[in-house]
């Protein structure tokens, strides 16, 4: 049977800089075009995603959530909070996979071409702040262990190397965190067993007494727990077409979606629960001082260090390099080792030292709420465009012509956006939740009936 959207494919010439079929990619070849090599199968991709959602953002929503749910509720909240990623990942990043596209490009059908630098800036900025927190995380890991075993302390000298150092891992484009996440994920899964095993074994009796036998909460607070955890991809759910395009064909959606959330619930609840715990129990959010006061043997506290170091490196080059990496590449029209350079540099101006402060928790997670309540509205109108606008089926020639009928900006997706966002801080404790009916249906009736949208329904 004949491949129904062949006729929307575009001529060689307009997708000249991609990867032709059956080549080899070279570490950092990536570009906008669409993707025609994939390099990962079922079980790289489930590792890949395994491997790069080890955040300690995760631990910072486990302790922010102290003292509002019993370890139940918290448990159920994260498995809640991960079904719904799964699901999500699946239907936003069905076009990156049929088509090869990243999400920049999925997102000119919806908000133009010059629109979609919106939804692109929104996406990156999260990103960047993440990039530069998680690094300090791991750059203060890094100094425990060269204080312990060879006296140098010097948190500066450590974030500076390490930032280096995942910026020149992140040049390497797809190639390299395909290997580096794989390699990495028993490393990851070893040391999170241990690491809730440590938790537990320390501070067992108290949580017992405190986590087990308060009453919670079942109403707004469980169902803002979920968002919180959630929320920590709602990034990756609007840009989820960057990873898609790299899956190899032959995968259903139903396979999909358990393959996304499995491979986020191990790390997830693991990271959250310890967070939970450890901070019902201790009082303190930084995982650095957690592990050091709860591993009492040294060469198993120097594991556990270096493992944190690690699963920063993972999670960044995968979650919060590539994201705003492409918004460079569209916007200014760089190669992507440059781009890659100028968001490890931009990393260094997040001020990380100030996310990390005994108080950090709760302002993380006011932080997750607000760009969630930005996030939400984009990825509704995403959905809303590729399922019941243009009904799966995309013109690719289209999506790559500045002088065609997607150029400029399509005010009906700012409009709907502008909608969810209102929606979305109206309920700041579900933001995402809230922004998305509110968004979806406005984008629906505008493209329906807004004749500046006329061009945009074609």
């Amino acid at each position: 049977m004949s491949d129904p959207t062949a006729k929307a494919q575009p001529a060689a010439p307009d997708i000249s800089m991609g990867t032709t079929v059956g080549a080899t990619k070279a570490p950092g070849d990536e570009s906008l075009a669409p993707q025609h090599t994939r390099i990962m199968g079922r079980p790289s991709y489930f590792l890949a995603w395994f491997g790069g959602c080890v955040s300690i953002g995760t631990f910072a929503m486990g302790s922010s959530v102290v003292g509002t749910l019993n370890l139940i509720q918290a448990t159920l909240a994260i498995a809640i909070g991960c079904f719904v990623i799964g699901i999500a990942l699946a239907i936003n990043g069905a076009a990156g996979y049929k088509y090869g596209i990243p999400f920049m490009v999925q997102a000119r059908s919806a908000f133009g071409f010059a629109g979609t630098r919106i939804p692109g800036l929104v996406r990156a900025v999260p990103a960047i702040v993440w990039y530069g927190f998680q690094s300090w995380i791991g750059a203060g890991a890094l100094n425990m262990v060269s204080a312990t075993l060879f006296g140098f302390d010097n948190l500066i000298f450590y974030f500076i190397t390490f930032q280096f150092l995942q910026i020149g891992l992140s040049v390497m484009g797809f190639q390299g965190i395909k290997w580096l996440e794989n390699i990495g994920s028993v490393f990851i899964l070893a040391s999170l067993t241990y690491m809730f095993y440590a938790t537990v074994q320390r501070y067992g009796d108290e949580l017992s007494a405190n986590l087990l036998t308060m009453e919670g909460s079942w109403g707004m607070p469980f169902w803002g727990a979920t968002m919180l955890f959630l929320g920590i991809y709602s990034t990756m759910m609007l840009n989820v077409s960057d990873y898609s395009r790299e899956h190899k064909k032959g995968t259903g959606p139903g396979l999909l979606t358990t393959i996304y959330a499995m491979s986020i619930l191990p790390c997830t609840m693991f990271m959250g629960l310890i967070g939970f715990m450890v901070s019902e129990a201790t009082g303190t959010a930084d995982p650095i001082q957690v592990f050091a006061n709860a591993v009492d043997n040294t060469p198993l506290l120097m594991t556990t260090l270096l493992f944190i170091a690690f699963a920063q490196v993972t999670t960044n080059v995968l979650n919060n390099v590539v994201p705003p990496t492409y918004v460079l590449m569209d916007v200014f029209k760089l190669k992507f080792p440059i781009a890659t350079v100028i968001v490890g540099l931009l990393a260094f101006a997040t001020f990380p030292w100030k996310l990390v402060q005994p108080e950090s928790a709760a302002g993380l997670q006011l932080f997750v709420q607000t760009y969630s309540a930005f996030l939400g509205p984009i990825f509704a109108i995403l959905v809303v465009d590729y399922y019941i606008i243009r009904r799966r089926t995309l013109d690719i020639g289209k999506l790559y012509d500045e002088t065609g009928p997607y150029q400029g900006v399509n005010y009906a997706a700012l409009v709907a956006t502008a909608v969810g966002i209102v929606s979305a801080l109206t309920f700041s404790a579900v933001s995402w939740y809230a922004s998305l009916v509110p968004a979806g249906i406005t984008y629906y009736l505008l493209m329906q009936h807004w004749a500046p949208c006329q061009r945009f329904r074609q």
